[in-house]
């Protein structure tokens, strides 16, 4: 059994259909990418399976449980850690709560230890911190801890933002174009970040990202979509080759 599981998964907005017949089978482990043109319904497909949109069709099973109905931070707590395209973050939180706020699902002592202020309140409170400034640190931004997330560079902020999708302590990351906008140091920098990451904790990654150089050289299966629709799967080698994948891009270099 597939550590994650899609299946036949359609999904319309209105009358439009913008996924059509998905399906996906991530192991532990595993790196799974999915490539396509602008608009091809990339990051719907994320926001299907991580709870902020329910399809119109089909089941998506973490464990072999379906998570068909519940809500994102149901599915976060469950085993989905996810970052955006669009960066989420929060005007007015430091660094360090970013990722703090991201574990309170882990967090056990109810509203009474907060409220008295138990000794387990505070035992859960300082592990938590213990834990966020960790994964800081594997990010390269735990000297950031204490500033406004705002006054960070454009990259330390997308690190920051990859830091509190670890710290939900995912079963699968999903990451959402995470070098958009970089230039190559940070590209670089961030693409051995990811691969650091996956040696490290061993976790299933599924990665949206348009630079296709980045794909080829993380994922060992991609998924193509275009228009909604898989036009083909496989290593980087056979979709380096596929003929329509090569016309989707319109021949452009697909190691570029």
């Amino acid at each position: 059994m597939a550590l994650l599981q899609v299946e036949k998964m359609t999904h319309y907005f209105g009358g439009l259909r913008a996924v059509y017949n998905y399906h996906l089978s991530i192991d532990t482990g595993q790196i799974q990418g999915l490539i396509g043109p602008n608009g091809a319904g990339k990051s719907t497909i994320f926001n299907l399976i991580t709870g902020i949109y329910t399809p119109t069709e089909g089941d998506i099973r973490l464990e072999g449980k379906s998570i068909l109905g519940y809500k994102p931070h149901e599915v976060a707590a469950m085993g989905l850690g996810r970052t955006f395209q669009n960066m989420q973050l929060w005007r007015h939180m430091t660094v360090l709560e970013h990722v703090k706020m991201a574990r309170y699902s882990k967090l056990h002592y109810g509203l009474l230890g907060a409220f008295f202020q138990t000794a387990a309140r505070n035992r859960e409170e300082a592990e938590s911190e213990k834990k966020a400034h960790h994964f800081l640190k594997m990010f390269g931004v735990d000297h950031f801890a204490d500033q406004n997330i705002h006054n960070l560079p454009y990259g330390a902020q997308r690190r920051v933002e990859m830091a509190r999708a670890l710290a939900t302590e995912p079963k699968v990351l999903f990451l959402d174009e995470p070098t958009a906008g970089m230039n190559p140091e940070e590209l670089k920098q961030m693409v051995a970040t990811i691969r650091r990451v996956h040696e490290e904790l061993g976790l299933a990654i599924f990665l949206i990202e348009h630079r296709l150089r980045v794909v080829m050289e993380l994922c060992e299966s991609i998924q193509t979509l275009v228009f909604g629709e898989v036009i083909a799967e496989g290593t980087p080698e056979e979709i380096r080759n596929d003929p329509k994948v090569i016309e989707a891009y319109l021949g452009k270099d697909l190691v570029e």
